[in-house]
């Protein structure tokens, strides 16, 4: 079949966007697919539009309507695979699909479009009233860009999108996670129009030899959400209890709460932050690493990067949050704690120094083995199919 995918890129890429492209390239295999993309970072040029009139287009931005319709013409596909949407987007795309007859395939990375920041987190506390129309707790927090009247805005566009009708442009919901899928039946989305596809991965052909030097790695975004101030007080506690024989925890990534993650680690001698890594270093430090650890707080859809430990036969420490615990078996393939709970994770970390090297090692064994079974390319291409039937029938 034909298909348009619409992505708006957001200003700091994340794993959604990797996601993004890696749905198109497996999508590339089987059907003929186009894309149309925005990019958020038009709002922050020189030529960009101006503060209130970036507030009127976020409620319907015409002109990505025009992109988005030449691309309908150009290419005539049977079904759009719409991502994120916001804020040069608009909901005015689903309007649009709508007023065409085109089937909407929508993709839910995050919480979006039932959450203004999209994480249904902010400010220490999950917000799951968004899931059921109330925007208020995310508003009073400031959940989108750190600002009230940006989330003010930003809610009463999705109170106008839920109202308009516009949503039954979306024939099929997709989910990557099962966890996902049944908050939102809860919020009252049809069982049968919201199906759990986990994303596929292209798993290393041969896993590399395995190094263990002794390091602890997070990768992913500096964000509130992650879990990033409880994971350094973990290593604080560590470091309190067994002073030098704490492990060396590497950082990696980028994000707003870089000044404030600087101060809290300046004086540990046992945390190093990396900044944002990829290529040859990334895949270094995944092959080097002891474990990798995922102390997300919010309800995290899935966490791709347990797939690149898994490649990488390495055990996962993750907070037992959303789709994580999902991926993550508790003393099987790593260690599920409570999110926050900084106590448990110190003990895990501990439990994790007490193994020997090749009981880590079947652990992160154990790991590999699931992603190739669970995240085979063919068996993510079947159900995509079949979900791509659904929606076109």
């Amino acid at each position: 079949m034909k298909l348009v995918q619409v992505f708006n890129r957001y200003l700091h890429p994340g794993g959604e966007e990797k996601s993004v492209d890696r749905i198109h390239h497996h999508l590339s295999y089987r059907h003929e697919i186009t894309r149309c993309f925005y990019d958020s970072a038009t709002w922050k040029s020189p030529s960009a539009p101006l503060a209130w009139q970036q507030a009127r287009l976020l409620f319907g931005n015409a002109t990505s309507v025009t992109t988005f319709e030449q691309h309908v013409r150009q290419q005539r596909p049977q079904a759009a695979l719409f991502h994120n949407l916001y804020p040069i987007g608009s909901p005015w795309l689903y309007r649009s699909a709508q007023q065409q007859r085109l089937p909407v395939i929508q993709y839910l990375h995050n919480f979006r479009p039932f959450s203004p920041g999209g994480t249904l987190y902010c400010k220490g506390r999950l917000m799951p009233q968004a899931l059921s129309g109330d925007y208020w707790p995310e508003v009073r927090a400031g959940s989108w860009q750190g600002s009230r009247l940006k989330t003010a805005l930003f809610a009463l566009m999705l109170k106008r999108l839920h109202r308009s009708g516009w949503l039954a442009a979306v024939h099929q919901w997709i989910a990557i996670s099962d966890f996902m899928r049944e908050r939102l039946i809860e919020a009252g989305l049809p069982a049968g129009r919201i199906q759990t596809l986990r994303h596929s991965w292209d798993a290393l052909p041969q896993p590399p030899k395995p190094i263990d030097d002794g390091s602890y790695l997070y990768l992913g975004r500096w964000v509130e959400e992650k879990g990033l101030m409880p994971l350094i007080a973990a290593w604080q506690q560590l470091y309190q209890a067994i002073g030098h024989q704490t492990p060396l925890l590497k950082i990696a990534g980028e994000g707003p709460l870089a000044t404030e993650m600087q101060q809290a680690v300046q004086d540990h001698p046992k945390i190093r932050l990396l900044g944002q890594v990829a290529g040859t270093h990334k895949f270094e430090l995944l092959q080097q690493c002891r474990a990798i650890i995922v102390p997300s707080l919010w309800w995290e859809p899935l966490g791709i990067v347990v797939y690149e430990a898994y490649d990488h036969q390495k055990p996962v420490l993750a907070a037992r949050a959303g789709g994580l615990a999902e991926t993550v078996y508790h003393e099987k393939t790593g260690w599920l704690h409570q999110p926050g709970a900084t106590p448990e994770l110190v003990s895990h970390v501990l439990a994790c120094e007490s193994m020997s090297f090749d009981q880590r090692f079947a652990m992160g064994r154990e790991g590999r083995a699931w992603l190739l079974r669970e995240t085979r390319l063919d068996q993510w291409q079947d159900q995509f199919d079949s979900i791509l039937a659904q929606a076109v029938a």
